[in-house]
């Protein structure tokens, strides 16, 4: 066993112990607490000063695969635009390149991110997140429109999944890409399969962008043009002529398993409803901006009550994946949310979305010792506070290597 003592210790589903103590044991938190409960120890004792300890950060939606276009797409006004940069782009390239994955999964884990909810059209990332030894959903997503062999795109992709899931010691899950990119045959297919084959959350871009909801309300626009420029519309598709969260309804997709991720553009209702049924949502500030579908409702998404979680989505639309930074974002959208509140969404929010809960997320007897910590400077009044002010991975340091 060893004890940790420092300045301040922030278990989230607490308040911060100003100086706190943790110990741990074989990997595992075994005792924690404010310097007053602090009895003697018989372990080695690890005083870090000026250090705030907190759980591992949570990215709870990442492209991993995508690691290789990183400074190869520029940001756009819409994201329509963004998305044929990156068809084309991407088209270039063979296969997604591990060695930049490796590399992606280091920067994520040196800026203290010990969780990922990562998704991928390819199995590439998984071995470099097997290797790593890190935590990870993995989500492999669909693309099937028109309906037409949708079902056996479907059948193949759960097919592989059950096969590296039995041999691999990573968690996995499935994802449809977005209502404007899977047919209805596809998502019945998929959630047929999330109930009785691969079970857990499952994921979905959603409300992402304005060019999304003229999609589902009139079958026009952008997103039309794209299907059809790459021979992928379907003339027999019905126009669900509502929003993308009445449409995921109708489909039986909300429930306390969906991963939904960015809602830029949902409405209060919306929100309501999704937190109603037990849904996650996952903000990706940054990237939202540079895919230009403008800054999401940080403050909104607070009060309606929703499970929050974040990301940074994929190097191909952020410059780094240090999730300090994206909250820093986050606390510049939504100046008088609590901060202890956009830690959380950083942390145990995105652990319990991706099924980690009772490991990963907060400093708690029992979970794993996935801690980090964050030096700072001793006079600081408000460490939650700082650690929005945008962290350095030159800061964060993980409690195991001391």
């Amino acid at each position: 066993m060893i004890r940790y003592i420092a300045d301040w210790v922030l278990p989230i589903n607490g308040p911060v112990m100003s100086p706190g103590w943790v110990d741990v044991d074989g990997g595992t938190v075994v005792g924690l607490g404010s310097a007053d409960s602090m009895g003697p120890s018989l372990a080695p004792v690890v005083s870090l000063g000026p250090t705030a300890v907190l759980p591992a950060l949570v990215n709870a939606h990442t492209h991993l695969e995508l690691s290789d276009l990183r400074g190869v797409i520029p940001p756009a006004s819409s994201m329509p635009d963004w998305v044929g940069h990156l068809l084309s782009n991407r088209a270039s390239l063979r296969r997604p390149d591990s060695t930049k994955i490796k590399e992606a999964i280091a920067e994520a884990r040196a800026s203290g991110t010990g969780l990922f909810g990562d998704i991928g059209n390819t199995m590439a990332a998984v071995p470099e997140l097997a290797m790593a030894g890190v935590g990870a959903r993995f989500f492999c997503e669909i693309l099937a429109f028109p309906d037409e062999g949708a079902v056996s795109v479907v059948d193949r992709v759960v097919e592989k999944v059950c096969v590296v899931a039995r041999t691999d010691g990573l968690r996995f899950g499935l994802a449809a890409h977005a209502p404007f990119s899977v047919g209805r045959s596809a998502f019945e297919a998929l959630g047929e399969a999330a109930r009785t084959t691969v079970c857990g959350p499952r994921s979905i871009h959603l409300a992402e962008s304005p060019q999304e909801l003229e999609f589902l309300k009139t079958g026009g626009g952008p997103w039309r043009e794209l299907l059809e420029r790459l021979g992928r519309w379907d003339p027999s598709w019905v126009v669900p002529e509502c929003g993308p969260v009445e449409y995921l309804d109708r489909l039986g997709w909300l429930d306390g398993n969906l991963v939904a991720v960015h809602g830029v553009q949902l409405t209060d209702a919306e929100l309501d409803l999704l937190a109603k049924r037990g849904a996650t949502l996952v903000t990706c500030p940054r990237s939202n901006e540079w895919t230009g579908v403008g800054h999401p409702p940080i403050s909104r998404f607070i009060r309606s009550g929703i499970r929050l979680a974040v990301g940074t989505d994929s190097l191909a639309s952020v410059p780094d994946l240090n999730l300090f930074t994206e909250l820093r974002q986050m606390r510049r959208l939504a100046p008088e949310v609590p901060a202890h509140q956009l830690l959380a969404c950083a942390t145990v929010a995105g652990a319990e979305a991706l099924g980690f809960g009772e490991m990963y997320g907060t400093i708690t007897r029992g979970h794993r010792a996935a801690l980090i910590g964050v030096k700072a400077p001793a006079a600081i009044g408000n460490v939650e506070e700082y650690l929005l002010g945008g962290i350095d991975p030159g800061q964060v340091f993980w409690l195991e290597q001391e």
